[in-house]
């Protein structure tokens, strides 16, 4: 992708639509986006291994004074930081009479139960069992062996990001009635993306894909040259890469044009049925941006306002993607699913 002026970068990051067209006239996707190939390449996602890990939420979610709470496939977790700063996981079932430890408060570092005062530092102790944790410095992951089922492994496989000294980073969470296959496979279509958001993207091309449902790659790449929206005809054109290094994961790197190795996490979390039985499945998506550009120290140094602002605009997109989600396991559930 040409990205502009000398030393190949623009002095600004806008681009002018010249040739813009409306939303029912640019180029129909539907022949491109052919069900087996993403379904194969949602086959070969769901059979990488995970390890067992599972994202919890953001790393600064995770706090010195309270616990954070999340349900994972039906089993109560909380992860809160020790005396050392450390985060530390286990059941959120207090083994005295079963107390709700997602309300209890944390004191120096130890968990201390509300209903009796049981003190958890993060250790075995009363029958409580601690989980592994890993704070990976934007997301927490605990590992839960019992639920996965696979070899555990020592670390979560967490993707390449721009290194925290040059990066923001945003985190936002939300829930949909689906499974995470059903958020995967969103992510694994990139075709929908100008047709479904064309308040947020537009010219997009899908430029490399996985051949068929049996491509035989240790990593499927979806190649996508796209422009973001800005207002009217100013856009922001970058070549990104889809890829799925596990089962629950799908990663968005930004290979060519402003923001060059900035990348979205998408993770795809179940949490358990519903009162009606249904599934019901946590996105959270890290956001972490980078860019050469001296202007970026400045909106790094104003990273606690513009978080607020990212999380919204992932918000925007998810209210699509997860209403798409719910749509692909509703169909699935009742068999009318035609992919």
């Amino acid at each position: 992708m040409n990205t502009g002026s000398t030393g190949g970068r623009r002095r600004l990051p806008l681009s002018l639509r010249r040739r813009a067209v409306p939303w029912e006239r640019q180029r129909p996707t539907w022949r491109e986006a052919r069900p087996a190939v993403i379904a194969g390449a949602l086959k070969r996602a769901r059979a990488r291994p995970s390890g067992n890990w599972y994202v919890v939420g953001a790393s600064r979610d995770v706090r010195g004074d309270r616990p954070l709470a999340r349900t994972v496939a039906g089993r109560e977790v909380v992860v809160w930081r020790d005396a050392g700063g450390r985060a530390v996981a286990g059941p959120g079932i207090c083994p005295h009479l079963g107390a709700p430890l997602r309300d209890s408060p944390v004191r120096c570092g130890t968990l201390v139960c509300h209903w009796h005062g049981l003190a958890l530092d993060g250790g075995p102790f009363a029958g409580w069992e601690p989980f592994p944790a890993h704070d990976d410095g934007v997301l927490v992951w605990v590992r839960l062996d019992a639920v996965g089922g696979e070899p555990p492994l020592d670390a979560p496989v967490v993707p390449r990001r721009p290194a925290e000294a040059r990066a923001l980073s945003a985190v936002y969470t939300g829930v949909g009635t689906c499974e995470p296959e059903d958020v995967v496979a969103n992510r694994l279509d990139p075709w929908h993306g100008a047709w479904f958001h064309p308040y947020a993207f537009v010219d997009l091309t899908v430029v490399g894909a996985p051949d068929g449902p049996d491509e035989d790659e240790d990593e499927d790449r979806f190649t996508v040259d796209v422009s973001f929206k800005v207002a009217g005809r100013l856009v922001v054109p970058v070549r990104a890469v889809f890829t799925a290094p596990g089962p629950r994961t799908v990663v968005m790197r930004i290979t060519e044009g402003e923001g060059a190795g900035s990348v979205v996490e998408t993770h795809a979390v179940p949490l358990g049925p519903d009162d009606r039985g249904r599934p019901r499945t946590a996105v959270v998506e890290a956001v972490v941006a980078a860019s050469g550009r001296p202007g970026f120290a400045v909106a790094r140094g104003a990273a606690p306002l513009l978080r607020p602002l990212v999380r919204a605009a992932a918000g925007r997109l998810w209210r699509d993607d997860l209403a798409y989600a719910e749509r692909r396991w509703a169909l699935r559930a009742t068999g009318r699913f035609p992919g």
